[in-house]
């Protein structure tokens, strides 16, 4: 099991809060949320609520990768951390490939993951 006790909590928690502010961004109509929600079977203005379940589980998924991240900042083991990310980003663009999404929402989703994984080793760097 690994040991936390040296896990940066500071930039986990930062990358995880950041990197959902960049999702809130990213899926926005002011960003590429029109379009993706299209390619996705989604309508943005229909929700008369948020969708919380997704919102929280978006949350946990972010705090996980953000200590996969800071584990692998406790022993250098950048590659082992981009790997994790590009895994990650290729799952979720494997989903959206059964779910018929199109491919301009896949797009989306895929990168996102990757820039919030770029966010959070930067928050590593940084904290």
């Amino acid at each position: 099991m690994e040991n936390f006790s040296n896990v940066n909590w500071l930039a986990v928690s930062v990358g995880t809060v950041l990197s959902f502010l960049v999702g809130w961004l990213w899926y926005s109509p002011k960003l590429f949320g029109r379009k993706w929600a299209e390619g996705s079977g989604v309508a943005l203005d229909s929700a008369n609520e948020m969708p919380v379940f997704a919102m929280l589980t978006q949350l946990a998924g972010l705090l996980l990768l953000a200590l996969v991240i800071g584990i692998t900042a406790t022993s250098d083991a950048l590659i082992t951390a981009l790997l994790a990310i590009l895994a990650a980003a290729t799952l979720i663009a494997s989903a959206g490939g059964f779910v018929n999404k199109s491919c301009y929402a896949i797009v989306i989703d895929f990168f996102y993951i990757i820039v919030v994984g770029v966010v959070m080793i930067v928050c590593q760097g940084i904290f």
